[in-house]
């Protein structure tokens, strides 16, 4: 995958997509791993994620967006990748289909 095909798979799937869409048109980098997981594991362990932060006062964009489009997808199996920022100030977690030709969803930020 290239980085220009990854900018168009972000959309508005969820709220954090256009940001993470704007730090790799910024140049920052991204990496895909090839390992499928279903998605309601990822979704169990991102709810908990959700839960510590929001105990913490801290919120993360795309994160309910992204556990509801999860829980939603079952035991589909999907690949997770990542986007920084190229100065680091933030990162994103990207789910894709299991061919990595779909962005379903998509978390993070500062």
């Amino acid at each position: 995958m290239t980085r220009d095909d990854l900018i168009a798979m972000l959309r508005e799937q969820t709220p954090a997509c256009g940001p993470a869409r704007d730090a790799l048109i910024a140049g920052g980098d991204f990496l895909v791993w090839d390992g499928l997981v279903p998605a309601n594991q990822h979704a169990g362990v991102f709810r908990g994620r959700m839960h510590h932060a929001l105990r913490r006062g801290h919120t993360i964009d795309g994160l309910a967006d992204s556990v509801d489009i999860l829980l939603r997808a079952g035991e589909e199996p999907l690949r997770t990748g990542c986007i920084d920022a190229v100065d680091r100030s933030s990162v994103f977690t990207i789910f894709l289909n299991s061919t990595a030709t779909v962005v379903v969803a998509c978390c993070g930020g500062r």
